[in-house]
């Protein structure tokens, strides 16, 4: 069975994805949605490592703002799909790039042991300005707290160096400028831009599912045309 793996960005839980989730389950691909948070980069790595290891073949991985820098460490992916996330190179973080846009700094709170949240009514606007009620509340409510020193983490593999990518551009993005967004895109093979805020699986699920279900399409086709069954 054709396989996709969401993974969320920072602060974020598994549930902000389940409407893209639900809709590609019920077209018939399995959908893995791995929870981070896990206290680093790397440990958040081998996270969705493990998800990927589980599936009969190389899946499409799409990971969203802190995400691309954690699918950027996996390997066994069919294809990428970086969505207003992190393409990082030998080297770089998150943060060394730019990180987050000065809006978002602004709405983040420091909490007891190093972690950190988001105010509720900044991030209504930095995260889902473009989103609709109740759409707002619900994801708003979902966020929860972070560990530090995620954005710093410097991948020790670079998967989009030798597997095919896509880069979303999200231009109405308030958290990861979108002037940085398409400089890290141009790391990709291919490139959509799309006239969004930065959470457009909160706000527009359809244009993720209809992307996710063309490069599905597209890989089928290819391991068709090669004569690949199963590559596990």
């Amino acid at each position: 069975m054709a396989a996709v793996v969401l993974v969320h960005g920072l602060y974020h839980r598994p549930e902000h994805f389940a409407v893209v989730a639900e809709r590609l389950w019920t077209a018939g691909t399995e959908v893995v949605v791995p929870e981070l948070h896990r206290g680093s980069l790397p440990t958040d790595t081998a996270a969705v490592q493990a998800a990927i290891d589980t599936l009969q073949e190389p899946p499409i991985v799409l990971g969203h703002s802190y995400g691309g820098s954690v699918i950027t460490g996996v390997r066994g992916a069919g294809h990428l799909v970086y969505l207003a996330a992190f393409v990082l190179d030998v080297g770089e973080s998150a943060a060394s790039l730019g990180g987050a846009s000065p809006q978002l700094r602004d709405a983040i709170n420091p909490e007891l042991g190093g972690s950190t949240s988001l105010h509720p009514d900044r991030a209504v606007d930095t995260l889902y300005g473009d989103c609709p009620e109740p759409l707002v509340t619900w994801a708003v409510g979902l966020l929860r707290a972070q560990a530090s020193g995620c954005g710093r983490g410097v991948p020790e593999h670079h998967s989009w160096k030798h597997t095919p990518s896509t880069y979303v551009v999200c231009a109405q993005d308030r958290a990861i400028d979108p002037g940085l967004q398409r400089r890290m895109a141009a790391r990709c093979n291919d490139v959509r831009e799309w006239q969004t805020g930065h959470s457009p699986f909160v706000g527009q699920p359809d244009l993720i599912v209809a992307l996710l279900q063309e490069l599905l399409a597209a890989n089928t086709s290819r391991r068709r045309d090669e004569g690949v069954t199963t590559t596990r």
